[in-house]
This record gives C-alpha cells, sequence and structure tokens, in this order.
C-alpha cells in the first residue's frame, strides 16, 4: 500500500498500486474495484481508488505517427511532456493543451482537457479520432464517433469510469514554429476584462490572470492574454528547460491574504510594462511547468483548485458574486485564471461548455471548505457546474444539482457490463 493523492495533496489515501509495463499485465477481478491514474496531475481523489489503482505512465509508446497528415496514434501513458519533444520539431502541436505538459494523453481524455483555445477549437474530445479501452479483464474494445459511439462520448471525460484507455488516436495542429506572438492588455475592472474576451474572440488563445482581492474601483482587475503561433519558414525548434524544484513543502503560514495581495499588486504592475512581444510556447502555455513540484508551496496539507463554469448570458452577475464572496472571506487565491468557452462537447461528464470558466486555488483548510460550500450554492443558482478533475470536496447533493448526464453514463455501463471502475470521487458523489 502507498499513500497517494492528486496534484492537490488533498486528500491523500492508502492505495494499492499497480505499475503495468504493457497492456497485458492490466488484471484484476471481476468484482473488483479499481481505477487507472496516469502522472496524478488531477487535483483531488478522481484518480484514487484503494483497493487496486493502475497507474499507466509504463504504457507510452507512439504507435503510429503520419508526419504529413498529422494523424497520430499513442499508447495512453504517454505524456504531453515525452510528445511534445517528438511532434514538434516535425512542426505540429497539440491541438489543445491544458496548463501543464506533464499529463499523460489518456488523462487527457479522461478529463477532456480544455486549454486557452477552447472559444475556438474546443476540448481534447473533439479533435479524437478513435480509442481503445479495456473494459474488462478479458476484453478490449475499440470506439469513435461511428462506432459503439456511446461509449466513446462517455470515456471523454468521463473520469476513468469506463475503463482503462489503452490506445489513442487524433489530429495533430499544424505549427510553422513554436514561438507564440503574445500581447498583454491590462484591465482596471472584470467587466473590461470580459469585454476584451469578445473583441478577441477570433483571436487562437486567450486567456486572464484576475486579481481575486482587489476591491472598489479595481473590483476585478485582470492581465489579459492573447496569443497566435509565429509564421515562419525557419526549421521548427524545441528546447524544453525546467529551471527550479521547490525541494520541501512550504509553512502553511508563507501564503497569506497580505502575501498574496502583495503578490497579486506586483504580477498587475509588473505586466502592465509589458504590452507585446514573443515568447516561447513554453513560457506561453505551461508557466508554471518551470518550477517543478509547485504544489509543495501550499504546504503539506494540501490546496484545492475550484473551478466552475457558468452560462454565458449571466456571466458577469455569477462571477462578480463568486469574487465577492472570495475577497470578504480573505481567502486569497494568486492563481485565479479566467476563459471563454464556446458549446461543448456530448461527452456525458464533461466539463466545458458555452459561457466562462474561472480557476482558483486555496489552501485546504476548514474555513476554505466553508467558502467553496458558499460558493457552490451560487454556482448552481446560475446553472453552473464545476471541474471534477479539480474536485475534492464537493458533496453528493450539489453535484446532483449540476447539469452532468451520471445517469446516462449508468445506463451505457450496464449497456458494456462495466462495472470495475470506480474512484473515491466517484463513490464520494454516487456517480455509478
Amino acid at each position: 500500500m502507498f499513500k497517494i493523492s492528486g496534484w492537490g495533496n488533498y486528500p491523500k489515501i492508502n492505495c494499492k498500486v499497480e505499475t503495468p509495463n504493457n497492456e497485458n499485465e492490466i488484471q484484476f477481478h471481476d468484482n473488483e474495484k479499481i481505477i487507472p491514474r496516469g502522472l496524478g496531475r488531477s487535483y483531488g481523489d478522481s484518480s484514487l481508488q484503494a483497493n487496486k489503482t493502475i497507474i499507466t505512465k509504463n504504457l507510452n509508446k507512439i504507435i503510429s505517427f503520419d508526419e504529413e497528415l498529422g494523424v497520430i496514434c499513442v499508447q495512453s501513458g504517454i505524456s504531453s511532456d515525452e510528445l511534445l519533444k517528438v511532434i514538434i520539431p516535425k512542426g505540429w502541436f497539440l491541438p489543445v493543451s491544458p496548463g501543464t505538459k506533464f499529463v499523460t494523453l489518456g488523462g487527457m481524455v479522461a478529463s477532456d482537457v480544455h486549454g486557452k483555445n477552447h472559444h475556438l477549437e474546443g476540448s481534447f474530445g473533439d479533435h479524437l479520432i478513435n480509442l481503445k479501452i479495456k473494459i474488462s479483464n478479458s476484453e478490449a474494445i475499440y470506439c469513435s464517433d461511428d462506432l459503439n459511439s456511446d461509449l466513446f462520448w462517455a470515456t471523454i471525460g468521463g473520469m476513468g469510469l469506463t475503463g482503462i484507455i489503452l490506445e489513442i488516436k487524433f489530429k495533430l495542429k499544424k505549427i510553422q514554429s513554436y514561438k507564440i506572438n503574445q500581447e498583454v492588455i491590462t484591465t482596471q475592472n472584470l467587466e473590461e476584462v470580459m469585454n476584451l474576451f469578445e473583441k478577441y474572440k477570433n483571436s487562437t488563445y486567450t486567456v486572464a490572470w484576475i486579481d481575486c482581492l482587489a476591491k472598489g474601483n479595481s473590483f476585478g482587475r485582470s492581465v489579459f492574454f492573447r496569443g497566435e503561433h509565429k509564421k515562419s519558414k525557419e526549421k521548427v525548434t524545441y528546447d524544453p528547460k525546467y529551471s527550479l524544484r521547490i525541494p520541501f513543502f512550504f509553512p502553511s503560514w508563507i501564503l497569506n491574504y497580505f502575501s498574496i495581495k502583495l503578490f497579486n499588486f506586483f504580477y498587475f504592475y509588473f505586466n502592465k510594462l509589458f504590452d507585446k512581444k514573443e515568447v516561447d510556447g513554453d513560457f506561453f502555455f505551461y508557466p508554471l511547468d518551470k518550477i517543478l513540484e509547485w504544489n509543495k508551496i501550499y504546504g503539506k496539507n494540501g490546496f484545492v483548485q475550484y473551478q466552475f463554469i457558468v452560462p454565458k448570458k449571466d456571466s458577469l452577475k455569477a462571477i462578480k458574486e463568486v469574487l465577492e464572496k472570495v475577497a470578504h472571506s480573505k481567502e486569497a487565491s494568486f492563481l485565479s485564471v479566467l476563459k471563454l468557452f464556446k458549446k461543448g462537447n456530448k461527452g456525458l461528464l464533461s466539463f466545458p461548455d458555452e459561457g466562462y470558466t474561472l480557476a482558483m486555488d486555496f489552501q485546504a483548510n476548514e474555513k476554505t471548505f466553508r467558502l467553496l460550500k458558499e460558493l457552490d450554492k451560487i454556482i448552481i443558482k446560475y446553472s453552473g457546474r464545476i471541474y471534477l478533475s479539480k474536485d475534492s470536496r464537493l458533496s453528493k447533493d450539489s453535484f446532483f444539482s449540476m447539469n452532468y448526464d451520471s445517469e446516462s453514463l449508468r445506463n451505457i455501463l450496464d449497456k458494456y457490463n462495466i462495472k470495475n471502475f470506480h474512484s473515491q470521487q466517484s463513490d464520494r458523489l454516487s456517480i455509478l
């Protein structure tokens, strides 16, 4: 048994862990509870199962790669980091990328990850061609939008509850350079930054950082980023560098209301100095990956990331209520990230849909949990939902008040006689 956790280091539970080196080594009994896990970058308990957690990171081969068409088939345990080293020098990039490259492709499917381009290009599931899934100890099947399509869409964003993803075939994005032409715009309030998302809705990549502690005339002040891949005739190069590793857990008092308020002040005014510049792709897509094990900054008790989406029509009002509640509580988040989504796909538990999403990080403690219960009420009032890949504490009642189609998921699992896959999260929320 090993004590493991998600990226938030909360909760930590004792799990029986297996790390197979090939598909044949993935074995489990008919009535055994298991869950697949990649690199453990989902934040909460969605990849934790005390009975057996199967880590897929050694299933990391590229099966085929059509360099002309940009169609690639990989084993699910390959990481984005490993894949980028192969595809970027060939002039290709991931069609959708989350905020870290230290995730497996299987995890990207199970979480149906989104990036800074969702408003134009959707989530990772929108670019999949087919999947191979082990649904029982003796059966693995292929599925796509045309073949076993109900299982295909249940798996996209399905949090590992439909089986162990073995292979993923998908379409890459053609690029001429891994450099990004970035524009930075600071705004004085929430209305201004949301207007920028609408103004630049045809820009490929958009995202904003919000000062969640600003009050008065500066309430919701933000730093808005937009970017495009540089056009170039030179050979595409890729030379990733990692500059710092956090060697130990910080004392919990380091991150507090006053230190984060000071950070937010300097971060906002520092970015007023830079309006346009060319940046490396890693700098643009994966800024926190420069600091390895940055999750230790929050201390041994860990942290929770609260990410929600609310429909577009009421998004300004809803986000204002959330930020007012956070500012009043003095529970500070220095990672507060706003993005715009277009309409989502057919994934039953997939998170993105048309509207605005805000993600915030908080230290894991009782005061935070009380605040997040209050935020849940606001999100439910505005017909929103939270991202299951970030969740570690949502209540069952709140989950069923959000518009996830868990009933259809259960029907599909029954149809294919899939019964082994349960996480601590799925049991906590009674998803199955």
